[in-house]
């Protein structure tokens, strides 16, 4: 794959994951003013899941607890966080150094946390979010010290 390509996929999976974000603080948004709590329970009750268990136990309850304050800042980060990487992805696309040195160290923060993750429980989620990451810093960081004629390295 050439590098342009390479950085462009990249731009694409970071877009794509502040689009993801955003449709969920859109989601957010949507319960202000809402019954949060009868909202869970439904969604709770449509997966067939156990009210009663441990995780389903748990969203409920933190459902339970959630103000339209609370909402509205969930959204807020949302689009905060959707902003960066969107951000970030118009600077790949453009091949930006910037842009590079961004991707590099944004992708290696989740790294050890994703490994911990995979340590306590191997799934296929977890594998692949540890081999999508890595190869996104390995191709970031070839960006930086390789791929950039101004860089003597």
């Amino acid at each position: 794959m050439r590098l342009s390509s390479a950085l462009r996929t990249v731009a694409l999976l970071e877009a794509a994951k502040g689009a993801l974000v955003l449709l969920v603080g859109f989601g957010l948004l949507s319960l202000v003013h809402q019954d949060v709590q009868q909202f869970a329970e439904r969604l709770v009750a449509h997966a067939h899941l156990n009210p009663a268990s441990h995780y389903p136990r748990i969203f409920l309850d933190m459902a339970n607890r959630v103000t339209d304050g609370r909402l509205v800042l969930l959204a807020a980060g949302a689009a905060l966080y959707a902003g960066v990487r969107f951000i970030e992805a118009y600077g790949l696309w453009r091949a930006r150094p910037w842009a590079e040195w961004f991707a590099a160290l944004g992708g290696a923060i989740y790294v050890p946390f994703e490994v911990v993750e995979l340590y306590r429980r191997v799934t296929w989620l977890s594998v692949g979010a540890v081999v999508v990451n890595l190869s996104v810093v390995a191709i970031m960081l070839y960006c930086v010290f390789h791929a950039n004629p101004e860089n003597p390295a």
